[in-house]
């Protein structure tokens, strides 16, 4: 067999290691997955809530429900527009397989009073106490 002897002028070829950029590729997308699933994609809306000074900065929580309201009074949950029985029937199974179901009302702060009155009373013959009205904190 041939002895090849590496001399100055035959250096080895740089290797590409492939297992460690896999890896480095599978961790990045995983965090991207989970910060997307994450994601509040109701703030897409064009919905300005109202101001308020007395406002509280909670934490979104992944089984809340975030009924949004249009300034027509068209009802929008998870970027769908659903009538108020369908919100009813939504609301309805979803209380019944967690009784202190959150929903946070984002209504336009020119909706007018009665059509956020109307997903109050869906919310309450759902059986939904846990309420929740989205504002902005005064600057």
């Amino acid at each position: 067999m041939i002895n090849f002897k590496q001399t100055e002028y035959v250096k080895p070829l740089p290797v590409l290691q492939l297992v460690p950029l896999i890896d480095v590729l599978f961790v990045t997308l995983s965090f991207f997955m989970a910060v997307f699933l994450t994601f509040n994609f109701e703030s897409e809306l064009n919905i300005s809530v109202p101001v308020s000074t007395a406002s509280k900065e909670s934490r979104i929580s992944p089984n809340e429900i975030i009924v949004n309201i249009l300034r027509d009074g068209t009802v929008i949950i998870n970027q769908k527009q659903v009538t108020l029985e369908g919100l009813n029937a939504l609301l309805r199974k979803t209380g019944q397989i967690y009784p202190s179901q959150e929903v946070i009302i984002r209504a336009d702060e020119k909706t007018f009073h009665e059509y956020v009155v109307n997903v109050l009373d869906v919310c309450a013959k759902a059986n939904i106490w846990n309420i929740s009205f989205a504002t902005t904190k005064e600057k």
